[in-house]
């Protein structure tokens, strides 16, 4: 046979698989679609626009932001060394810091507490050098970083341990110092995955709750995010609470919008 006239065959998906596809779409669509139905849009303005509304979503975005940072701040040179270097209980420490990916975040908010609380492990001493941090924003920072870092951590190892070590082993051969291999070599060849785990990272950051809580409680314009501010607006005005519900959503919408664009940018 002609290779010329030789047509290229596609392997299909089974009939059945759609079915559950479908089903899947819908369990994350039809709770959206019903939150969508039950607005009251035409007070839906003055729901989102309240006092305590804005100081709830101001204080999340800064906030997750600042958790975002300290993500990447500490999350980079973690990933480096959990995919780049090999010693004995790596795996035991790969463990622990994925741990919070599983852990319920109101125990998180407990072991916070019992570090940097005021009789913690390390919040006692910093309460005699008049550091306060559980129950400030600060506090709700270091909630957000514990439960959001794992999310860069798996991501950038990903991408470390996909893209191999091949050019960081020949810009080493041509005599690069290794702080140069990291910051020409390596940073720019895993930049969308370090942009997907800051993404990621963010927008755990922004829906925590649990972990927040327990840690930081929910005082009004210093600790009460935008999730906080929903469960306690659940209690006294439902139409509220959607109406803040459906802000979040959108807000992480456009933040998954916004990283798939900067990562289909950053691979061409």
């Amino acid at each position: 046979m002609n290779r010329a006239t030789t047509r290229r065959v596609r392997a299909g998906l089974p009939a059945w698989i759609y079915l559950p596809a479908a089903l899947g779409g819908s369990f994350v669509v039809l709770p959206l679609l019903a939150m969508l139905l039950a607005v009251d849009w035409s007070r839906f303005g003055e729901l989102i626009t309240s006092e305590s509304s804005v100081a709830a979503l101001q204080l999340s975005l800064k906030t997750a932001s600042a958790s975002t940072v300290l993500c990447i701040l500490l999350g980079v040179p973690m990933a480096m060394v959990l995919a780049r270097s090999s010693f004995r209980g790596q795996q035991v420490l790969r463990s622990l810091v994925l741990l919070p990916l599983v852990l319920p975040p109101v125990v998180g908010g407990i072991a916070l507490l019992y570090t940097f609380g005021r009789r913690g492990l390390v919040g006692e001493h910093l309460e005699v050098a008049g550091v306060h941090i559980a129950f400030t924003t600060t506090a709700v920072i270091l909630a957000q970083t514990f439960v959001a870092l794992p999310f860069l951590v798996v991501s950038l190892e990903g991408a470390l341990l996909t893209a191999g070590r091949r050019y960081e082993d020949v810009a080493a051969t041509l005599g690069a110092h290794p702080t140069t291999v990291f910051r020409r070599v390596t940073l720019p060849l895993v930049l969308p995955g370090l942009l997907s785990g800051a993404v990621l990272s963010f927008a755990r950051a922004l829906g925590e709750f649990g972990a927040t809580l327990t840690f930081a409680g929910s005082l009004q314009g210093v600790t009460r995010t935008l999730p906080l501010e929903i469960y306690l607006q659940r209690e006294t005005d439902a139409d509220a609470a959607v109406a803040l519900s459906l802000v979040l959503v959108v807000v992480a919408i456009l933040i998954v919008v916004v990283s798939r664009s900067w990562v289909a940018r950053s691979q061409l």
